[in-house]
């Protein structure tokens, strides 16, 4: 049975049953807990928390999911993968613990014929939670299966919460016995190679408190609303069904595998070591083109580190086999053709997502050599010094500050005849995920303190939100927080949230800024600084209370800075006008990858291979301006993804959308999904212009722009800017750029003659300095200061002219150039010199210290600074008592 089948089987299984099909999430979702969507119930955590109403009773889906916390057991075992998809049915305080037994075993055990998966009952073994004998009893008395096939396990293996306080439960799961074959008998709990886990069942039953039950804290109570969440994992039943041994062999990942043994003429099962290269390709290439499908790109931070570790390890994993040519856009083709009928977005994406990882492995194959070069000489400083092992930080400066795996410094470290330090690497690792978490944990209270928040959004129901039409609304003050605690009240000069039960003031999303303004009631005022959606659906408004006393119950009027919102509501219609001028230059692969819409000045951020074009970007704005001539009107209305997504409008990654969706239309020209303001005429907007251009991340590119008035005023600063120059300069306006160009070539050529003086000049004490030479214990020694204002490179071509003169003979050079507070130096010998022991980066470190600094180099020039000249004395007595000792 092919993987896809297995889905929609799932899919079709519970819509028959009353069940709403929901599209997978993206795998990137706002919330403070997560990097990535790690598994099927995420996109339904606000209902299971009670943040919002569920929009219905059941829901099922096969979520695409990330796990990236042992991606360097990926490849060793078949049992690790990054990429997964998660099956799963979910009951929202409708059915429990039998109606889910009754669901799941349903579908597993029922003939393929019949639209089930055939799996042999008698081969299913079941686990439950020790405390929980209600549903061992459920499982004999729904399915049949003999007590001797049910196990009990303990809170650490069979009971689970979200990792905060909140829900929780106890879960039980069903496995396949796969046979003698596969490892020893006794169920689950004995061998969990042999029995296979298919699907796991969670009862959420409990609420936790701080502390998880699965480590054997108390629960605090029962949830007065009992739910179901299950995953069954699509790839575990697809390799099942299709009679493989593991998931790298199954039909949506083996062709991958495929291209990579034609590309390095070796074949899968042939050697444990290239097999683990092969799986590391096969489950990274799946990943990489999910992750870039759903807005990810290569970076250094977060997200975008994990992409990039994800993406140079398939081409690491390619050159342990023998392939040097670039492979990752190959190999992004095999993975859309095989995962494009479940996601038809990787097939009209593909463009961008192809010229991501084809960036990707350029920057990385130019990294290669860079970071080649700093191990050759950590490397040669370790044999110099007369090890064998490469220091653990050492290893960790490639992996961090490269990106080079530990399998490719191992590797290169071998070659040089070395090993490496891996448990101080491994350290080092360690430290830094131990850091890693100690920010997560810092991050959790995302969802362990919305409590008070959701105690008002229960009780009052969402805020309305007026600021569409009206920027001045009366509402009742429903919620007060000062110091993030519940209070009655607030006193003038206090900090606090205020809840509404109406608002027309715009809380910050979608990039754009929050509305400020002020709220009036009878003896109170209160300034509104900011607004938050803390938990969906409820606003809360930022305040400083400046006179007076507002308390629960209170009816204030609130008023929208209705300048300042004007000008956001400007900036924020700019950047969809500029979104679609950047698509029509570059077409679906020019992808908004987030924006910023702030008063008078809009930030738009957007996917393009290779460098954009200041031709285009110049388009780009007249296209825009031109538009706003036509003065079309803004409309804004509310309809259904699905239809929105059929009249061409353009949902952005990572936002998530739920069935009814606003779009804004701009004519023809422009059509988003979009909560934000906007004006009600485009040419309200009167001018955009962009003011700046840059590169802000691998195949990421941000323009800039200012609106409105604030356009107008740069424009005019500038046009001053260069009516001055004209004046300065005696020319046109028109001619003004051709002019400083003239005096700038002019400047630069005067300053080539100057520096060609200067290091004649320098060069020309070359031949004073080397008669100068003492001889210490037989070398000739140069040791000098030379005058302030010798530039590094003056220095260089000055020692080794000064070590050309001393000949044959055993020499070292030593010359050191002030420079106000620094100094640098350079140090240079002669192959007689070396032949005694005496190598130039060896003697750096002799005489560095006095002058505050440090250095190093090669055999026959090292060099290096310091932040102290007035040890430039020190330094060279130092080095004499070096040259002394040989």
């Amino acid at each position: 049975m092919e993987t896809h089948e297995i889905a929609n089987r799932f899919l079709s299984h519970f819509e028959k049953n009353g069940h709403t099909r929901v599209p997978s999430a993206s795998l990137i979702l706002d919330d403070p807990n997560l990097l990535f969507v790690n598994a099927g119930m995420v996109q339904f955590k606000p209902y299971f928390l009670g943040e919002v109403p569920p929009p219905y009773p059941r829901a099922t889906s096969v979520q695409k999911c990330v796990r990236t916390g042992d991606i360097d057991e990926v490849g060793k075992t078949t049992r690790h993968n990054t990429f997964f998809q998660m099956a799963g049915n979910f009951s929202f305080g409708d059915y429990f613990k039998e109606g889910a037994i009754e669901l799941a075993w349903d579908l597993v055990t029922r003939s393929q014929a019949d639209g089930g998966y055939g799996f042999d009952p008698g081969r299913l073994w079941v686990t439950v939670y020790e405390h929980d004998a209600e549903a061992a009893a459920l499982w004999r008395k729904v399915t049949g299966i003999p007590a001797e096939r049910i196990q009990y396990r303990d809170a650490e293996d069979n009971y689970w919460d979200m990792g905060v306080p909140g829900p929780g439960g106890p879960c039980s799961e069903i496995y396949y016995d796969r046979g003698p074959e596969y490892g020893r008998e006794g169920g689950p709990v004995v061998d969990e190679d042999r029995y296979l886990e298919i699907w796991n069942l969670v009862f959420m039953q409990d609420i936790r408190g701080e502390e998880s039950p699965k480590k054997g804290a108390p629960v605090l109570g029962e949830l007065p609303q009992k739910n179901i969440d299950t995953g069954m994992g699509i790839e575990r039943v697809a390799y099942l069904l299709q009679g493989v041994a593991n998931v790298y062999e199954t039909d949506l990942v083996r062709p991958v595998i495929a291209r990579a043994e034609e590309f390095s003429g070796r074949a899968y099962g042939d050697n444990h070591t290239d097999d683990v290269r092969f799986r590391v390709i096969a489950d990274h290439a799946r990943s990489g083109v999910m992750l870039i499908g759903d807005g990810v790109t290569p970076g250094n931070e977060a997200r975008g580190y994990v992409l990039r570790r994800l993406l140079r390890r398939i081409v690491r994993s390619m050159r342990l086999l023998g392939v040097h040519e670039p492979v990752l856009p190959e190999f992004a083709a095999i993975v859309r053709d095989a995962m494009g009928p479940f996601y038809p977005e990787l097939v009209t994406d593909f463009d961008r997502i192809s010229d991501v990882m084809r960036i990707e492995e350029e920057t990385f194959l130019a990294t290669l050599t860079s970071g080649s070069r700093i191990f050759d000489l950590a490397a040669e400083e370790t044999k110099r010094t007369g090890g064998g092992i490469l220091a653990g930080d050492k290893a960790f400066q490639l992996h961090d500050t490269y990106g080079f795996p530990i399998d490719l410094t191992l590797e290169m470290a071998a070659e040089q005849g070395l090993s490496v330090d891996e448990d101080g690497f491994r350290t080092l690792m360690e430290e830094q995920r131990q850091r890693a978490k100690a920010d997560a944990a810092a991050r959790k209270s995302g969802h362990g303190d919305l409590s008070v928040y959701r105690d008002v959004l229960e009780q009052h129901g969402e805020t309305a939100f007026l600021g569409y039409t009206d920027l001045q609304a009366t509402a009742k003050v429903i919620g007060l927080l000062s110091g993030g605690q519940p209070v009655r009240s607030v006193a003038a000069g206090t900090k606090a949230e205020v809840m509404l039960d109406r608002t027309p003031f715009y809380a910050e999303s979608g990039g754009q800024v929050a509305d400020t303004g002020v709220l009036v009631g009878e003896g109170v005022e209160l300034k509104v600084l900011d607004v938050q959606k803390i938990v969906p659906g409820l606003f809360v408004h930022r305040v400083e209370v400046t006179a007076g006393e507002l308390g629960i119950g209170t009816e204030v009027t609130g008023s929208v800075d209705a300048q300042r919102r004007a000008s956001i509501a400007r900036s924020h219609s700019a950047t969809h006008l500029v979104h679609a001028a950047v698509r029509g230059a570059y077409g679906r692969r020019a992808a908004q990858a987030g924006s910023l819409n702030s008063p008078g000045r809009m930030r738009f951020d957007f996917t393009a291979s290779g460098a954009v074009s200041a031709d285009i970007l110049t388009s780009v704005e007249e296209e825009v301006n031109d538009y706003l001539q036509t003065d079309v009107p803004v409309q804004s209305y509310v309809t259904t993804k699905d239809k929105a997504l059929e009249m061409g409008a353009i949902a952005l990654f990572g936002e998530k959308y739920g069935n009814d969706v606003r779009v804004v239309d701009m004519g023809d020209y422009s059509r988003e999904l979009c909560g934000g303001t906007h004006v009600g005429r485009i040419g309200e907007l009167g001018l955009v212009k962009l003011v700046t251009d840059s590169s802000i991340g691998s195949g990421v590119h941000r323009v800039e722009a200012l609106v409105g008035t604030d356009a107008l005023r740069h424009v005019r600063k500038e046009q001053l800017l260069v009516s001055q120059l004209a004046n300065s300069l005696k020319v046109p306006t028109e001619q003004v750029p051709s002019r400083v160009e003239d005096i700038v070539t002019r400047l630069r050529n005067a300053e080539k003659e100057i520096e060609q003086l200067r290091t004649q000049q320098v060069l020309g004490s070359a031949g004073t300095l080397a008669a100068k030479a003492q001889d210490v214990a037989g070398v000739s020694l140069v040791a000098e200061r030379v005058p302030e204002g010798v530039d590094a490179g003056g220095v260089r071509a000055l020692a080794t002219e000064v070590r050309n003169r001393l000949g044959s003979r055993a020499g070292v050079v030593a010359l050191f150039a002030p420079s106000g507070e620094k100094v640098s130096f350079v140090v240079a010998t002669t192959p007689a010199a070396r032949d005694k022991g005496l190598e130039a980066g060896r003697l750096v470190p002799t005489f560095a210290e006095a002058v505050g600094g440090r250095g190093g180099g090669k055999p026959d020039m090292a060099q290096g600074g310091g932040t102290e000249p007035g040890g430039i004395d020190t330094a060279i007595a130092r080095l004499r008592e070096a040259v002394a000792r040989g």
